[in-house]
């Protein structure tokens, strides 16, 4: 028999998993919802020192009264915060654990504490600063969300009025200690099969996780492990409330071994541009690749192409080499127009302030080369660098000629919590003018990604922006390396004549 023993996350105790348990219970299964002091277990006293040592001894506590019994395989699966009492209670049983689920959870490390897995900067400040105050007193909690503020901590998509009502009246201050102590792990644990589960509804994906790993993100590199497999919810970051039925049904997948199993980093060939576009030379200066037209004369327009992200520092190669980079960047010189790569230092969700000048001032030496025409200039954005358009669309330089994005990332996913109000292209795009824009979609791309393209284009639509839309039905994103099908080649010569027809105009500069 499998038994599940259930952890759940912040502000939240066993009554988050009741259909959920239901039905594991009706496949079969025993099913234990860890009470954690404080989050379901009752309030302790107002002296109790609560951290997250006690949530793990209250794991512990249910592994062992079930470890007595033979012939049981114990999965514990643990949601947001609950991955960390989780995984410190099976580090310390290692072996009555058959597998650990991590449910649209982060992945704890050895003297870490949980709040830094906290998406929203702002939540972090207010725990520190709360810490602080109190001088971590005994007894000192973060309040619980009001019913419209659980977006902070993860998507509630699917979840219904009734449900979302039930969770803001049952939920519980969240003990600092909790979020504060740094989690102790031996290392038992990470021999452990595990499984993920990733619900698209909150931002995340196998795709996403591939291309992390396939970067070569340390920290991620055990992800490739044949004994770890992932699988993916249609939903938001509440399961358990908004598709309990489909969540049960997972969860017995995932302790049966089955699922979706990474790629090593290293173990495939990138795959390459889909356009066969001839080697051109190009010349490296500090964090920029310049290729000059063949054959030009005089000076030329010029698009600079901004790779998306985050992007581990240890990546390599840097995004200046990806074959979609370099792959756009030969066929736009080939067409007459300076093209441009550029590495920017966009390595995670706080660096986008960073990046922008990382771009802004890439932009000037390029505008300063005496090959281009400073005058005529387009920003190719693609992916995660959707952000940093905002910066273009409220204050467009008279240069800017043409602002492009492929399948951008145009607004904040769910599981990035509170996000620097500076890059909000959606908002931004009413000052763009007349400002030509042209944006690639991807027809297969994620929800969570696609529902920040329709904001934006919603918004421009609204304000009468000059938008061009180029759609790719049967397209993924980075659709340019992974589907190399005539729809996708079409859209990227459609993509290209559109961009350099802004950015050339029709006089003498004017595309070849």
């Amino acid at each position: 028999m499998t038994v599940f023993i259930l952890v759940s996350g912040v502000f939240t105790g066993p009554y988050v998993w009741d259909e959920t348990a239901a039905a594991l219970t009706a496949a079969g299964a025993e099913v234990h919802a860890v009470a954690l002091t404080g989050l379901g277990a009752g309030r302790p006293p107002a002296d109790a020192a609560v951290g997250l040592e006690t949530h793990i001894a209250d794991v512990l506590a249910v592994i062992d009264s079930v470890g007595r019994v033979a012939g049981r395989e114990i999965v514990v699966v643990g949601h947001d915060y609950g991955i960390h009492p989780a995984l410190g209670a099976a580090d310390r049983r290692a072996e009555s654990i058959a597998r650990i689920v991590y449910l649209d959870s982060g992945l704890p490390e050895n003297g870490v504490p949980a709040l830094a897995a906290v998406p929203d900067q702002g939540v972090r400040e207010e725990v520190l600063r709360a810490a602080g105050e109190s001088g971590r007193r005994a007894g000192a909690a973060l309040a619980p969300p009001s019913r419209d503020g659980w977006g902070v901590w993860g998507s509630t998509a699917g979840v219904s009025g009734a449900a979302l009502d039930r969770l803001t009246a049952l939920a519980s201050p969240q003990p600092l200690g909790t979020l504060l102590q740094p989690l102790v792990l031996t290392g038992a644990a990470a021999e452990l099969p595990m499984a993920g589960v990733l619900c698209t509804g909150n931002g995340s994906s196998v795709a996403m996780v591939q291309t992390r790993v396939g970067l070569g993100e340390p920290t991620l590199q055990a992800l490739a492990d044949p004994r770890v497999t992932f699988f993916e919810l249609p939903t938001g970051h509440w399961p358990m409330l908004s598709t309990p039925a489909a969540l049960a049904g997972t969860l017995l997948r995932a302790a049966a071994g089955e699922g979706h199993r990474l790629t090593p980093a290293g173990a495939e060939q990138p795959q390459p541009f889909l356009l066969d576009v001839p080697e051109l030379p190009r010349e490296r200066t500090g964090t920029i690749d310049l290729y000059p037209p063949p054959s030009a004369t005089g000076p030329r327009p010029a698009v600079v192409l901004i790779h998306g992200g985050p992007v581990p520092r240890e990546a390599r190669p840097t995004p200046r080499d990806w074959p979609g980079m370099t792959g756009y960047a030969r066929y736009a010189a080939g067409q007459g127009v300076v093209a441009v790569t550029v590495d920017h230092r966009l390595h995670s969700l706080d660096d986008y302030a960073r990046s922008a000048a990382d771009v802004a001032e890439a932009v000037e030496r390029v505008r300063a080369d005496p090959r281009v025409d400073a005058g005529r200039i387009a920003l190719w954005f693609f992916s995660g660098s959707g952000p940093l358009t905002a910066d273009w669309l409220g204050k467009p330089p008279p240069w800017l000629r043409c602002l492009a994005a492929n399948y951008p990332i145009m607004a904040p996913l769910p599981n990035w919590g509170r996000f620097d109000a500076r890059f909000r292209p959606s908002e931004a795009v009413a000052h763009a003018g007349s400002l030509p824009l042209v944006l690639v979609r991807a027809g297969l791309e994620t929800a969570a990604i696609a529902s920040t393209v329709d904001e934006f284009t919603d918004a421009a639509r609204a304000c009468g922006a000059e938008l061009e839309v180029i759609d790719v039905p049967h397209g993924h994103h980075s659709f340019e390396t992974v589907d190399p099908t005539d729809e996708s080649r079409e859209a990227v010569h459609a993509a290209v004549r559109a961009v350099l027809h802004h950015l050339c105009g029709e006089d003498d500069g004017s595309p070849r």
